[in-house]
């Protein structure tokens, strides 16, 4: 079992992606549900793959998506947020922008099936 917290996590990644311009969505229970989920995955796999793309469970074929994942920068620069919504912008997260789908960047080649 893990020591480390979906809140500990949280505090960890929130002080190093905040000065970045990448902030943690509002809505703290998803946040939350989502920080539990990239913990399992570290516990499963060895890295924490996005919880909401299917992980191959090796790192080579998953280093795009460790979170954060590549797509991160440029769903949250188009979008406000990426795909999982687990990052977002300032403005998205202050209302200042549309909340728009964030459509799969990740080539169909990448995705396990």
């Amino acid at each position: 079992m893990s020591t480390l917290t979906p809140k500990t996590l949280y505090e960890m990644l929130r002080k190093a992606q905040e000065p970045k311009g990448y902030f943690f969505n509002k809505d703290m229970g998803m946040t939350m549900a989502l920080l539990e989920s990239l913990i399992t995955n570290k516990e499963r796999y060895g890295h924490m793959a996005c919880p909401c793309r299917l992980a191959a469970g090796e790192y080579e074929a998953d280093k795009d998506i460790v979170c954060p994942c590549v797509y991160r920068e440029p769903d949250v620069e188009e979008y406000g947020a990426c795909f999982c919504g687990l990052y977002v912008s300032e403005a998205w997260n202050n209302e200042e922008i549309e909340h728009k789908y964030v459509p799969e960047r990740r080539p169909p080649e990448k995705i396990s099936l």
